[in-house]
């Protein structure tokens, strides 16, 4: 039986999203938080392993509503944000527009789901080109545009005023994916959720300790949220990720103090990295820092062998390498294994 026959032509050539698991001393790979919250854990352990979850997430969109001041009918739950960019492109279809380099899986969904997808390269400073965006825009007439920033893997935020701009030039949805946000100076865009009405935010739990949870929210308008929970599944967000949610924003203080010590320990490794000669890190405002050097992928492989995992970004920057901030033992792992080898 030739299975690839049977296999739809669009996902023939589809490559997957590739996620590692390793046993290494510091696993600095895929932008998680290095602190656990295991007491927020232990008071939301009440749940009912024989009923299904709450469908609509009511208790938990609530807490989330106040949190970022908006109407419980502006917030769709989803299982990770992946999830939801699944449930957007099935909803308003494609073309599926965004910038390069950035996160993978608005592509391989894209492609997935059989839209075309378009990435339309970043500047020098790893800014959104506006001319070149607005061209591709008139050009290809996008349902989506997605739009990470912080990015990833490049760490900065695109400009307020460029993305305003993209947005004035395009009869789709702008999606301001703000996954990295928390670690940011600036605000993201949830205030302007009212006054944008092609507007659409992603928010996720998983970069701030919470990523075995698969928890995503989607905030835009009311009408937008209608259309997206037509394709949801019913159920899609367990019991339990809803019970500890519901915690995490009960107890938010408590992850912020976390957040400001990934913060500092980003601020830190960061002007470490800078006085290497041989090293040239990005400036970030999320919780993993870019950087390049000679020969990344065989670095990576070096690091690697002392237990020191990294993401080889070679393939959408050249010779680089990216780096999530760990605990402050884990970074000092990394910096001593990184400056032996570099010499």
């Amino acid at each position: 039986m030739n299975i690839e026959r049977l296999i739809r032509k669009n996902i023939r050539k589809l490559r997957p999203y590739e996620a590692r698991e390793l046993k290494c001393r510091a696993k600095l790979d895929a932008n998680e938080s290095p602190f656990e919250f295991p007491e927020l854990l232990s008071a939301s352990l009440d749940v009912k392993t024989n009923r299904y979850p709450d469908p609509q997430g009511t208790e938990l969109k609530k807490l989330a509503a106040r949190r970022w001041k908006l109407k419980t009918e502006n917030i769709l739950l989803g299982n990770g944000s992946d999830e939801l960019i699944y449930y957007l492109i099935l909803t308003f279809g494609g073309p599926v527009m965004y910038p390069t380099p950035t996160f993978s899986m608005y592509e391989i969904i894209a492609k997935a789901t059989g839209q075309k997808a378009v990435g339309v390269r970043l500047d020098r400073d790893f800014d959104l080109n506006t001319e070149r965006f607005i061209s591709a825009i008139k050009k290809h007439k996008p349902k989506l545009i997605f739009l990470s920033t912080p990015n990833n893997p490049t760490g900065n935020c695109f400009s307020s005023d460029r993305i305003f701009a993209i947005s004035k030039a395009t009869s789709g949805l702008v999606v301001v994916d703000e996954a990295y946000q928390p670690f940011a100076s600036k605000n993201g865009f949830v205030p302007f959720l009212e006054s944008m009405e092609n507007l659409v935010i992603m928010r996720t739990l998983s970069k701030i300790g919470f990523a075995s949870l698969r928890v995503g929210f989607l905030l835009s308008q009311s009408s937008v949220i209608e259309a997206v929970n037509r394709v949801r599944l019913p159920f899609n967000l367990n019991s339990l990720s809803q019970a500890v949610a519901k915690e995490v924003f009960k107890n938010y203080k408590v992850v912020m103090s976390r957040i400001k010590e990934i913060v500092k320990e980003r601020d830190r490794l960061y002007r470490e990295l800078k006085n290497l000669e041989s090293v040239t890190p990005y400036p970030s405002e999320a919780n993993f820092i870019l950087f390049k050097v000679r020969d990344a992928s065989r670095l990576h492989r070096s690091l690697l062998r002392r237990g020191i995992l990294l993401r080889d970004m070679t393939s959408q920057v050249k010779d680089s390498l990216r780096v999530t901030i760990g605990t402050k033992e884990e970074n000092d792992l990394f910096l001593n294994s990184l400056k032996s080898l570099v010499k």
